[in-house]
């Protein structure tokens, strides 16, 4: 994981942010909504390692303890709420994991931060019981909540949260930082290769990525016609040329 300023895009969120950690206005809680691989829970992070670390600034160092602990998701006071159900956040998860410990004060840091990914998940019962916590927060207590579904989530816990939206990653955005990785790689990645790969992408950085991958372990250089090689699909000439074989009924 990079700092704040290896981050494509959502600079004004950033700006935000940065700017309440500096002047010493940071919330209670927050909300990032915004479609899956918008990078919410990428930000939730980044903010979350910030705040605690042991050397003041807006930036994480990635070097202190306090940031090789958040790196790895073991620092004690920056806590990712868990679900077993893939549909749901239970009242017992929340109660295990948020109520019984929201009391105590934070370890070696000044917030206790909890970060809930995929919020729309949580049943009405774990709705209602951090809705009580919303209410009247400890002083070191901060939630982020991530979400794909903004309308799921009740207005009485969007009213008491800060919202940011996150968009979809412009492909111009997408293709700079394709190309960062792959020279930093050593991939032979060409420009009509990185094009296609954020148009695929949709606007998804980290499904751009994922992709950028997928074809590099094909091995050779990365061009529009490796790309779809590598995925599966057929391109444009393709599927023109197909579609005029049915305009001529040529079934051959």
């Amino acid at each position: 994981m990079q700092g704040f300023q290896k981050v494509v895009g959502h600079q004004e969120i950033i700006t935000h942010l940065q700017n309440a950690i500096s002047m010493n206005k940071v919330s209670h809680a927050y909300l990032f909504g915004g479609e899956s691989g918008s990078g919410k829970k990428m930000m939730a992070s980044l903010f979350a390692m910030t705040l605690p670390r042991e050397k003041h600034g807006v930036e994480p160092c990635m070097e202190c303890p306090s940031c090789k602990k958040a790196q790895s998701q073991n620092h004690p006071d920056i806590i990712y709420v868990k679900h077993e159900k893939p549909n749901t956040i239970s009242i017992d998860e929340i109660r295990e994991q948020l109520i019984n410990d929201v009391m105590i004060k934070p370890y070696s840091s000044p917030y206790k931060i909890y970060i809930i990914d995929e919020a729309q998940k949580l049943t009405l019962q774990a709705q209602n019981a951090l809705l009580k916590i919303l209410e009247e927060p400890p002083e070191h207590l901060m939630f982020i909540l991530a979400t794909t579904e903004l309308h799921k989530v009740p207005a009485t816990i969007l009213s008491r949260c800060q919202r940011f939206a996150f968009r979809r990653i412009l492909p111009r955005e997408i293709v700079g930082r394709l190309n960062y990785i792959a020279e930093q790689e050593g991939i032979d990645l060409r420009p009509d290769g990185a094009e296609l790969l954020a148009h695929i992408a949709d606007g998804a950085l980290r499904d751009a990525l994922s992709l950028l991958d997928q074809c590099a372990a094909a091995g050779g250089t990365i061009d529009s016609a490796a790309v779809l090689d590598a995925l599966g699909l057929a391109g444009n000439l393709q599927t023109a040329q197909l579609m005029d074989c049915v305009l001529r009924r040529d079934t051959k």
